[in-house]
């Protein structure tokens, strides 16, 4: 769907062909264009050009994924085609599953560093067949950096306005006959948007610092082993509320050094793959943990109008969660004639949510989650251009509730819950080599998002169980790659079909919350490609139009009732993006070797969406253009970067709490920097 244009690489002669793009969107290697579905790719170098450094930032610039997010390292809400949680109720939230390196994470890890990346799959559609765990909306495929055995790498130095800091680099090749290994360091840095009136500094400085060690082990060419550990360190990040309309500098009044958050988490991945005659036999392990303490809330001016005191009212976040997957699978060879897969996942994991309020209310929360599946797809030709893909898993999971409330002066109360979920998600599909360049396809799906416990209880009322959502999807869709790879687009029209998605009702008089079930329907129709105009100059965009509405009214919610016809929240109807990339050769001058400019202009744009599913506000349209130009020499490049080009700050999200208060988080203005990359080759 997408040509591979690698940056170090000069432009190609017009009469060579570029290289087609792989994908693992379906647990092994395929082209891009045979995949019966929707898959949008976002190649390593296309992240580091556009500065795309967290996953958060990579799924704002794909059309079709709308992410609400209030600031913070963990608290995105993701969605695609207008399917998703109205309100998220629990950090498992699976609407859209990440996936890194065959590892699930939650979407609460958007703000996950894309530390040298190979590639970025956004698959579109239920994707519960293979990546499981729910996966009602969609599924981030994340592909970083395998060890080799040539020797590469890279360095990468940043600096801009408003304290952003960035350095990075990555180095790998041989290290024995049968061994190899590859390591990626990034440390990073910024003031955040929010300024303390008190001191007219910035409220936090962010800080981030990351780690990725990987060894292979390849006796054979037919078996590997990849032992991989990852260790990620962030600080002083957190959601904020801002009274709307936001000052200049957006600002808040609030004690010095009283917000901030420590996040820590670590990764520790196996994969084993063995060739046999006719198959690939893979097992993959992982163990993930993540510690996050924070502490975040309204300042004197939100509690002021709000709550009528002007006082500092503040909320302290403890988790505490691990997680270990196993999954092990048979698959068919690359190349093979007939694709297909073949596996069983078992997963576990446990959480601790503990909060306090106002200095007086702890509420103290345990989850357990078991889940085991068997799953399998397939892909058969009926004819020379007409292929059949079936695929089906089935899914058992078990759920632990644990709850303590202490509100000081009253005696604590207890609650403990359990519950069992089973279900089946699959889909089949058709795809029609129209020719050699073109295939049409069309697809089925029925997705599954597991009923649970919502993370907010503040009482024993709050921890009935919410029920499961079910999405039944139909994509058509037309791919099309031009004989030399140079002009590549896919056209989808998508309707979506959801019962009893999931929203979060939350009483700020009483901080009492409760999970709600509504149903909504999605529908649109969206265009991507890119087009290798001439040597050197490669546009690339995509627009979507998404009709995304609530179809089940529900009282009972804060802030109103949420009625039939309302708009699904942060959806907007019309997105789209559009980048330009142009190189030139350049006379020689001060002493460099065949010296280039190289230019990128990236153009996104988004209409109006409602904040809330009782749509108070809509949102206002934005647009925003960011800009790089720099100088490449062999094997390094000294470049200007200017994010937000036109200087106006978007809402990253706003919350409603009366018709005369409403609080939100803006986006940084423009912001201007320097940096380097170097190439190890």
């Amino acid at each position: 769907m997408i040509a591979v244009i690698e940056q170090a690489q000069p432009a190609p002669e017009p009469d060579k062909t570029l290289p087609a793009v792989t994908v693992t969107a379906r647990r092994g290697a395929e082209r891009a264009k045979d995949v019966p579905f929707s898959v949008s790719a976002v190649q390593g170098f296309e992240l580091e050009q556009r500065r795309l450094t967290t996953l958060e930032e990579a799924l704002r610039d794909t059309p079709g994924v709308e992410v609400n997010a209030w600031g913070g390292f963990g608290d995105a809400n993701v969605r695609m085609r207008g399917v998703g949680s109205l309100y998220q109720v629990s950090s498992e939230d699976s609407s859209v599953v990440v996936n890194l390196d065959g590892t699930p994470l939650s979407a609460r890890n958007a703000s996950l560093p894309m530390l040298d990346v190979e590639r970025v799959e956004v698959l579109k559609g239920p994707q519960g067949t293979l990546f499981g765990r729910n996966s009602e909306a969609g599924a981030i495929n994340i592909v970083t950096r395998r060890p080799t055995r040539e020797f590469d790498g890279y360095a990468r130095v940043e600096a801009g306005q408003e304290g952003q800091r960035l350095v990075e680099g990555a180095v790998g090749g041989a290290l024995a006959e049968d061994w190899s290994a590859r390591i990626a360091l990034r440390s990073q840095q910024s003031d955040d948007v929010v300024h303390n009136i008190q001191t007219g500094e910035p409220i936090m400085k962010a800080k981030e610092l990351g780690l990725r060690a990987s060894v292979l082990w390849q006796p054979r060419a037919a078996t590997s082993v990849l032992l991989t550990t990852e260790h990620q360190d962030q600080k002083d990040k957190v959601g904020l509320m801002l009274l709307r309309p936001y000052g200049d500098p957006p600002s808040l009044d609030a004690t010095p050094g009283l917000f901030g958050a420590d996040v820590k988490s670590h990764r520790h991945a196996l994969e084993v793959n063995h060739d046999l005659a006719n198959a690939r036999l893979t097992s993959h392990t992982s163990f993930q943990q993540r510690r996050e303490d924070q502490t975040s809330g309204a300042d004197r001016i939100v509690a002021a109008t709000v709550f009528g005191m002007p006082t500092e009212y503040l909320k302290q976040y403890r988790r505490d969660e691990s997680a270990w997957n196993q999954d092990l699978r048979l698959s068919s060879l690359p190349g093979a004639a007939t694709f297909w897969v073949a596996g069983v996942n078992l997963y576990g994991s446990k959480r601790e949510y503990d909060t306090t309020v106002g200095g007086m209310t702890d509420n103290l929360r345990d989850f357990e989650t078991r889940s085991e599946a068997a799953y399998g797809e397939v892909t058969v030709p009926l004819a020379a251009a007409l292929k059949l893909t079936g695929g089906l898993r089935y899914t058992q999971e078990r759920k632990k509730y644990d709850a303590s409330f202490v509100t000081t002066g009253y005696p604590a109360t207890q609650d403990s819950r359990s519950l069992d979920d089973r279900y089946a998600t699959g889909r089949v599909a058709l795809s029609w080599a129209l020719d050699t360049q073109t295939n049409l396809y069309g697809v089925l799906a029925h997705g599954h998002k597991a009923k649970g416990f919502q993370d907010e209880t503040s009482q024993v009322a709050d921890g009935d169980p919410f029920k499961a959502a079910k999405v039944d999807s139909l994509e058509l869709g037309m791919k099309f790659e031009s004989a030399d790879r140079r002009l590549a687009w896919t056209t989808a029209a998508f309707f979506n079909r959801v019962r009893d998605d999931h929203m979060l009702g939350y009483d700020y008089t009483t901080f009492a919350t409760k999970a709600i079930n509504a149903d909504t329907r999605a529908r649109g129709l969206e265009v991507e490609g890119q087009w290798r105009a001439a040597p050197g100059l490669t546009l690339k965009g995509g627009a979507v139009y998404t009709d995304a509405t609530i179809t089940q009214s529900v009282t009972g919610v804060s802030g109103g009732d949420v009625v039939a016809g309302d708009r699904v929240p942060d959806v907007p109807r019309w997105s789209g993006k559009l980048s330009v990339n142009y190189t030139r050769p350049l006379p020689g001058f001060m002493g460099l070797a065949s010296p280039q400019l190289t230019t990128l202009l990236a153009y996104r744009v988004m209409s109006t969406r409602a904040n809330d599913p009782q749509n108070h506000i809509f949102l206002p349209r934005f647009q925003k253009i960011d800009a790089r130009i720099g100088i490449a020499s062999g094997a390094g490049e000294l470049y200007l970067w200017v994010d937000n080009l036109q200087d106006k700050r978007y809402d990253q999200y706003v919350y409603y709490f009366t018709p005369n208060a409403n609080v939100g988080m803006p986006t940084r203005g423009r912001t201007v920097g320097l940096g380097f990359t170097w190439q190890f080759f």
